[in-house]
């Protein structure tokens, strides 16, 4: 029960980095590599900041706030330099990499003794079950700290999903949606792509880096590792959720990807248990999103064409 708690609750914090992927590779149609980067710069901002002893949610807050100007930033090297979408990416996920070490001021700061969201969650779980270390669920026996800590991120991720929902449905949020679709058009329209695409990312890298600051909290420790091969596990999360739902309506596709990144951790997490090598993982999940892309196109090869009946004389 632990494992699917555990894995539950990583699938829920690491839906926020899909929610970011899909903003950028599914409604912009922006080949977006900053990910790797900004997860990281996410964690490291909240990490170096909760050891300084500011407050948790000041820490989360401008963690989210440091990935949303690394998508900034990212915009603007493609829309007012005119550099090449992912060649701009790529620039500031390598810049990055410095930043983070500048930020941390080494490769690992543990959090393990301070005070995180997570720490606070638990203790507002403690207040509402009166309890101290345990809750039986249906005959199952969960430890406190991992019920408070699955509760707060799934509010804080349906939150979030729902907001970013209606965001769409403003005025912006439609141009934002249609620039993917047909820059053209919103150009000719009289609304600024490149403004667009800009807050676009600020958006997804704000989005991915609260999930990287919420990770680091989770886990006790950020790393400077940590972003790699992010940007392939959101993308896989973005491609179960899109064949779960299997619908173009916008609701079911925020909700399919937040469901796709629990289930893709839920299947490493069972994974590992039978036995996986933990240095195959990114190898599998890199084979995983290949299959995804192009089982598509396979099925319609092999399905076979039914011709019309001729008509009766």
């Amino acid at each position: 029960m632990t494992l699917l708690i555990s894995a539950t609750t990583m699938g829920l914090i690491l839906a926020l980095l899909a929610l970011g992927v899909y903003l950028s590779f599914r409604i912009f149609n922006f080949p977006d590599i900053t990910a790797d980067g900004s997860i990281t710069l996410g964690a490291a901002v909240t990490a170096t900041l909760l050891v300084h002893h500011f407050s948790p949610v000041m820490a989360t807050v401008l963690g989210c706030g440091a990935g949303a100007l690394a998508g900034m930033t990212t915009g603007i090297l493609h829309t007012k330099f005119k550099i090449n979408g992912l060649l701009s990416g790529i620039l500031v996920m390598t810049a990055l990499y410095s930043v983070n070490l500048h930020v941390m001021g080494r490769s690992n700061i543990p959090l393990l003794s301070e005070s995180t969201l997570l720490s606070q969650m638990e203790s507002i779980g403690s207040t509402w079950f009166h309890l101290d270390s345990e809750l039986d669920i249906i005959g199952w026996t969960v430890g406190l700290r991992d019920a408070s800590m699955l509760l707060g991120i799934f509010v804080l991720v349906v939150f979030l999903g729902a907001a970013l929902y209606l965001f769409f449905q403003t005025n912006f949020g439609t141009a934002m949606r249609a620039t993917g679709d047909n820059p053209q058009m919103i150009r000719a329209l009289g609304v600024s792509v490149d403004f667009v695409i800009i807050v676009g990312l600020a958006v997804s890298n704000g989005l991915i880096a609260l999930a990287g600051s919420l990770l680091a909290q989770y886990q006790g420790f950020a790393d400077v590792q940590m972003g790699i091969g992010m940007v392939v596990w959101g993308l896989a999360s973005v491609i179960i959720g899109e064949a779960l739902v299997g619908s173009s309506r916008l609701s079911l596709l925020i909700t399919g990807t937040i469901m796709g990144s629990v289930l893709f951790r839920l299947l490493v997490a069972i994974a590992l248990r039978w036995g996986l090598n933990p240095n195959d993982l990114k190898f599998i999940t890199a084979t995983f999103v290949f299959i995804s892309l192009i089982a598509p196109a396979l099925l319609r090869k092999i399905k076979p064409v039914t011709t019309p009946s001729a008509p009766k004389a």
